[in-house]
């Protein structure tokens, strides 16, 4: 007879979830080693060009390890290479160790549904070839080092028209062949490989049936529960080959355990939880937990996958950077907030570096969510650390706030 599926609540599955993304309880030292145990249970953090208050990637580390968390980073980036930037399921920074898995995506790549990126590349080998000869003498590069010697243009209408040479970098850089050496001014400086990953890292790919196995394991590490859907949207995204098999043979390992999420949307849906993760989510059951109160980056690691987060926590979350202003329900940029075991709203700040002023657009609370004072004071409480990570002087709030905050905001 099969054995019957553990069933937990999807409160519990949401508290499993904040556990093992460090923001629940105390926030761990904001010293070398906290950084790097954080790093390693979210296995990436995503690279985006906005930077409406600060970077998301320093958002996302402020967020469970406070304002000084970010000057940890530069040293494992750039000094010790722990860190490198790849594609995971978009422009991240991963790690090293992780290097091997990567490997496989790199080595795939361009895969067979883009023909005509192949097709391109050795149509412009010149190009490509003219590139690794300059990367080759030694010192890092901006893309405006290299020439266009390309003999077929990229076709594009959008942003990519002209621009061979991005292009190409890009290709390279997705087949492991060049990879970020450092920024200057925000831009990327290229270098091959052998001068930009440790002497010691290992670089050899792992098979894909381990990939899949690898990544599914620090997913349901780093996310507490997960569908097998969720497992393709976090660390790598891919095809995931395979995919059924690895969870049978991981089940059977005792590695991982299915569970059903009780009062999930769809209830009779099969959920995973990590092996590594069963004691903190007894202790969760047990009533053993203490939420916090958190501003999370719009690419944060716990709700880039919009479909979990709105089946996990009935939190319907939309970046509106992307929609025209006229049409934006709540501003161009938005951080949800995160308090206890629920999402309760978002909130639209701008840092204002003319000033030295954090503008607080608007907070939105969601309408199940009660504007209360001890709510009023955690949100504040973590606007003014939120200032103090961006070095303002003062916060502002605009007009679009519950009424019964006004008062308190002074």
């Amino acid at each position: 007879m099969p054995q019957r599926l553990l069933t937990i609540s999807r409160s519990d599955a949401r508290k499993l979830a904040l556990s093992r993304q460090h923001l629940s309880a105390a926030r761990p030292p904001a010293d070398a080693t906290g950084l790097r145990t954080v790093l390693r249970s979210l296995r990436y953090l995503q690279l985006d060009p906005v930077s409406v208050v600060a970077p998301s990637h320093e958002l996302v580390l402020w967020s469970r390890l406070g304002p000084r968390a970010g000057a940890q980073l530069p040293t494992l980036w750039w000094q010790e290479r722990w860190l490198f930037e790849y594609w995971a399921h978009a422009a991240a920074l991963v790690l090293t160790e992780d290097y091997p898995v990567h490997r496989v995506s790199m080595d795939g790549y361009p895969p067979k549904n883009l023909s005509f990126t192949s097709t391109w590349m050795a149509a412009n080998g010149q190009l490509s070839e003219h590139i690794l000869r300059r990367l080759a003498e030694g010192a890092p590069l901006p893309t405006d080092a290299f020439e266009d010697r390309s003999v077929m243009d990229w076709p594009s209408s959008g942003w990519t028209a002209g621009r061979n040479v991005e292009r190409m970098l890009t290709f390279l850089w997705l087949q492991g062949r060049i990879m970020v050496a450092g920024r200057a001014a925000g831009q990327r400086l290229w270098g091959l490989p052998d001068a930009c990953l440790p002497a010691d890292a290992d670089r050899v790919a792992v098979s894909p049936r381990e990939m899949v196995t690898t990544a599914t394991e620090h997913t349901l590490r780093a996310l507490g529960v997960a569908r097998p859907l969720d497992l393709k949207q976090y660390f790598v995204r891919g095809k995931y080959d395979g995919l059924p098999e690895v969870l049978r043979t991981l089940t059977g390992e005792g590695r991982v355990v299915p569970v059903k999420v009780e009062d999930a949307p769809t209830g009779s849906e099969t959920w995973y939880v990590h092996a590594d993760a069963l004691a903190e989510l007894e202790a969760i059951r047990a009533g053993d937990w203490q939420g916090r109160t958190a501003l999370l980056s719009p690419f944060d690691n716990l709700i880039n996958d919009r479909r979990l987060t709105e089946r996990l926590w009935g939190f319907a979350f939309r970046n509106e950077m992307y929609v025209p202003k006229a049409k934006r329900e709540y501003g161009y940029y938005l951080l949800p907030i995160l308090h206890g075991d629920r999402l309760v709203g978002r909130t639209s700040p701008r840092f204002d570096k003319s000033r030295g002023v954090l503008l607080v657009e608007g907070l939105y609370l969601e309408p199940d969510t009660k504007p209360t004072a001890a709510l009023c004071r955690a949100v504040t409480a973590q606007l003014a650390d939120l200032a103090a990570l961006v070095g303002a002087t003062g916060i502002e709030y605009g007009d679009k706030v519950p009424d019964r905050w006004r008062p308190l905001l002074g």
